[in-house]
């Protein structure tokens, strides 16, 4: 019997640019569709007679970007999404999933060019629009935001056992590639100014926090988030720990002042959490 399925397209790459004038600006998405409705048919029976093909899927955000300049990720996964569910009278539900990699213009003489871009990253904007036939929920995150703090990070008093070999510490180098995702409450927002605040909040509590741990300054991240902005309804954080190991230099004949690091990203610690008002 069949209980759950789901189809769509994944990993379509579009990039528009905007020209007006000599003044160029670039857009550069990787957009992935899924839908979700009655085709048990097209599995059980192999008729496909709902079936909306997923090469139209891609055809569609090429289509729909033509129309009209992508001014938001969100704003795009949410024409998307509506116009699918106008379509296709067995889909129930559909979602998009958008990353943004950003570019800016390169710079010359001290002003932006007008049409020569450099990307930027490796941390990329993105979005998540899920459409039903009654009501569409918008998300948002930064992914992949590389972020380390040399100062104010500890890690003490944590259980032992007969294994642990950990040395507690209370001046270490905190380190993290940073995913957070969050909900926000309504469909109709200033998308890239929220983008921008909440990215600089979580920002600026990784730096000012005094942290005891990942797990406590993450909670304080996603805490600052929800206290700043009443439109995000939850907010989940994946931090790995991006280990930086003292360097013995004694061997050398030199003095250890917590200054040379190795830098490991296998194996790493992984903290996540979700936070909710």
């Amino acid at each position: 019997m069949l209980v759950e399925s789901a189809y769509g397209k994944s990993r379509i790459r579009l990039v528009q640019v905007r020209r007006r004038g000599s003044h160029h600006t670039l857009t550069d998405l990787t957009v992935a569709i899924r839908f979700e409705g009655d085709y048990g048919p097209s599995y059980s029976d192999g008729d496909n007679t709902d079936v909306l093909p997923t090469d139209t899927m891609k055809n569609t955000v090429y289509a729909l970007a033509a129309r009209e300049s992508i001014d938001e990720p969100e704003t795009f996964g949410l024409a998307l999404g509506r116009h699918f569910l106008s379509g296709n009278p067995k889909l129930v539900r559909v979602r998009v999933d958008l990353t943004d990699h950003a570019w800016r213009p390169v710079t010359v003489g001290g002003r932006d060019h007008g049409h020569a871009f450099m990307q930027r990253g490796p941390d990329a904007r993105t979005a998540t629009v899920q459409c039903w036939r009654e009501k569409a929920m918008v998300g948002a995150g930064v992914h992949d935001l590389v972020i380390l703090k040399s100062s104010h990070s500890a890690f003490t008093g944590f259980l032992r056992d007969d294994l642990t070999t950990l040395p507690e510490t209370t001046d270490r180098l905190l380190a993290t590639s940073l995913t957070a995702t969050w909900q926000y409450q309504g469909d109709e927002l200033p998308f890239r100014s929220m983008f921008e605040s909440i990215r600089q909040t979580l920002l600026e509590c990784f730096a000012e926090h005094d942290s005891q741990s990942v797990q406590h300054t993450l909670y304080a991240m996603g805490q600052a988030v929800l206290d700043t902005n009443e439109e995000v309804s939850a907010i989940r954080l994946v931090m790995p720990n991006r280990h930086h190991l003292p360097v013995d230099l004694t061997p050398f004949g030199l003095p250890n002042r917590n200054e040379i690091f190795v830098a490991t990203e296998e194996p790493h610690g992984l903290i996540e959490a979700t936070l909710t008002r």
